[in-house]
């Protein structure tokens, strides 16, 4: 993926999700036959600073790269030392509303009232690199909250914690790599890192969506609203993304008889397209 792209899928998310969050279902992209291994997903982190705080926070991010965070990158191109009125918005439509409590009314003033804005990119991923990039930034956001950002967004999905609900998954992250004894075993890590970066539920077509399991190497999974409530069909869903880590996909699709294609609302540049397909189940 080219710097040029990147740049325009950044611009395409900042002003799409100062818009509003729902799929983009009702725009069909033609199908490609089978995966698309030249799509690498990555990472963008959006941290807010209080005022004339961007260099401050430039500084912690460039220190955490160095250390635990190679690989990754300042973005100086759009990172800026001053408020952008389209926050405020763009977290209402991406704060994450299936864990209760994820942020709180201190959260959403910190949005309203910041004064700086800094742009974090992460390395290009492979499925098999995703679970612990994903971690990496998931560690530099809990040190970025610890040198005084106020608010963390996952660009690349659209997701949006509290401070505590990042500082928590950060946490859970730290315990499940240091419980890990073989080093191919990373279930546990992959689920904190998809609870952490991916967005559900999108509504569109009498479907429920994922967007960002691309984010830790898997495809989309799309349920049927009929399933169930909200809240059930989000558990179904996050327990078929378990079983597709776990068990592998061939096998989940047989057993769940879903069906797994390549067509997507997205575009190829953009942060949302998922090269490992989408996977959707049968009412």
């Amino acid at each position: 993926m080219h710097v040029s792209l990147i740049r325009r899928g950044l611009l395409w998310f900042i002003g799409a999700s100062a818009l509003g969050g729902a799929s983009r279902a009702d725009e069909p992209k033609p199908a490609p036959a089978t995966p698309q291994p030249s799509v690498m997903p990555r990472h963008v982190l959006c941290f807010l600073g209080r005022t004339h705080d961007l260099a401050r926070l430039s500084e912690a991010a460039r220190n955490a790269i160095g250390t635990v965070a190679k690989g990754f990158s300042v973005d100086t191109d759009y990172s800026q030392d001053e408020a952008d009125d389209r926050m405020e918005r763009s977290f209402a439509v991406c704060w994450d509303r299936v864990q209760p409590n994820a942020w709180t009314d201190s959260d959403e003033r910190a949005v309203a009232e910041h004064g700086s804005v800094l742009y974090v990119m992460g390395p290009q991923m492979t499925a098999e690199t995703a679970v612990e990039t994903s971690a990496t930034a998931l560690l530099l956001a809990q040190q970025l909250i610890q040198a005084g950002a106020v608010a963390v967004k996952g660009e690349s999905a659209g997701i949006a914690h509290g401070l505590a609900r990042w500082q928590e998954l950060a946490a859970q992250a730290q315990a499940a790599r240091q419980a890990v004894r073989d080093p191919g075993d990373n279930l546990a890590l992959g689920r904190i890192c998809r609870l952490a970066f991916a967005k559900r539920p999108l509504e569109a077509k009498g479907y429920l969506e994922s967007v960002g399991f691309h984010l830790v190497g898997l495809p989309e999974v799309y349920a049927p609203k009929s399933l169930g409530s909200e809240r059930a069909v989000v558990a179904l869903m996050d327990e078929v993304a378990d079983e597709i880590a776990k068990r592998g996909l061939e096998v989940t699709l047989r057993e769940r008889k879903a069906s797994h294609s390549f067509a997507s609302t997205y575009d190829e540049d953009e942060f949302k397209f998922n090269p490992y397909g989408i996977v959707r189940l049968r009412a």
